[in-house]
């Protein structure tokens, strides 16, 4: 049975990627498994200052269908990232990186992108257009085709690794900021981020955030993140990284269905440590089980 999938050019052994925020830069995961057993890994966001992030208490459970975040990028900046984490993440791990990039205007974004395209350690710049629980940043660049695209050339402009545009859910048509992306240049796309959510205590009558709304992910999600990733493998020719929702090697071979080449997994890692490799060694069982001698074969085979 054959996982490989290829992104840019840039094979991954399986498309098995822990999201962005979820996974840290991988060093508390590596004491509980080989990191090498993933396809890539998609490491903290990073801005161009360190960030403590949103107010505490920034996370709510949502029973058995997900979670709610407001974590607000916390993260020790980019000349620490590249110095420090990223040598100590190529350490333990040797496969696919992705350097997940936010930030809260152009020059921002540029700076930082500029960056990680000089780290030797990073193979894709996944640019974060999506955040919705940081005020003034992140999701504002990713809510309109237009502001869409300048973020995308000027990214593109000063860069010579593969860019994909994280994308947000949380908009009346995500096929038009896709688009908005593809024209731009954007190599690739990978949506969706969490959707916008809140939760209220009520015996104490307030928002359980502190930011009032965070992002909502886990498998409660995965249906709606499946229909867009969907529209827009309809809607682009780039490849997708697929994410929102996904729990388990099905889920997976669902998102490639829908046309997805790789697949990211978020908030099931918070929940079980060891999602990424029990999802890795299932996936040649259920192909077995499918009848699936390649993985690429299905993808978008329901576009």
């Amino acid at each position: 049975m054959n996982t490989t999938v290829s992104l840019s050019n840039i094979e991954l052994r399986n498309p098995v990627i822990p999201a962005s925020g979820t996974y840290g830069f991988g060093e508390e995961f590596a004491a509980l498994y080989d990191l090498n057993v993933l396809g890539g890994i998609s490491f903290k966001g990073t801005t161009r200052e360190a960030r403590y992030g949103n107010a505490l208490p920034r996370i709510a459970e949502c029973g058995g269908y997900g979670m709610l975040n407001a974590v607000g990028l916390q993260n020790p900046g980019v000349e620490h990232v590249v110095a420090h984490e990223l040598p100590r993440l190529r350490e333990l791990y040797k496969g696919v990186v992705l350097a997940n990039v936010s930030g809260f205007s152009i020059d921002d974004y540029v700076y930082t992108c500029v960056r990680m395209d000089k780290a030797p350690e990073v193979d894709i710049i996944e640019v974060n257009i999506s955040c919705p629980n940081v005020h003034n940043g992140g999701m504002a660049f990713g809510t309109q085709p237009e502001a869409a695209e300048e973020v995308t050339r000027a990214v593109k402009a000063v860069t010579h690794k593969p860019v994909y545009m994280k994308l947000s859910p949380n908009v009346t048509d995500i096929t038009a900021i896709a688009r908005a992306c593809e024209e731009a240049g954007a190599d690739g796309l990978c949506l969706i981020n969490t959707i916008l959510g809140m939760r209220i205590d009520i015996r104490r009558r307030r928002p359980v955030l502190a930011n009032r709304y965070g992002g909502y992910s886990g498998p409660g999600v995965f249906p709606v993140a499946l229909r867009m990733v969907n529209q827009v493998a309809r809607a682009v020719q780039v490849p997708i990284i697929g994410c929102g929702g996904v729990e388990k090697a099905e889920d997976v071979v669902e998102m490639m269905m829908a046309g997805a080449t790789a697949v990211e997994v978020g908030a099931a890692n918070l929940v079980n440590p060891m999602a990424c490799k029990e999802i890795v060694e299932r996936l040649p069982r259920l192909m077995e089980e499918l009848e699936i001698e390649n993985l690429t074969e299905i993808i978008g085979v329901a576009r």
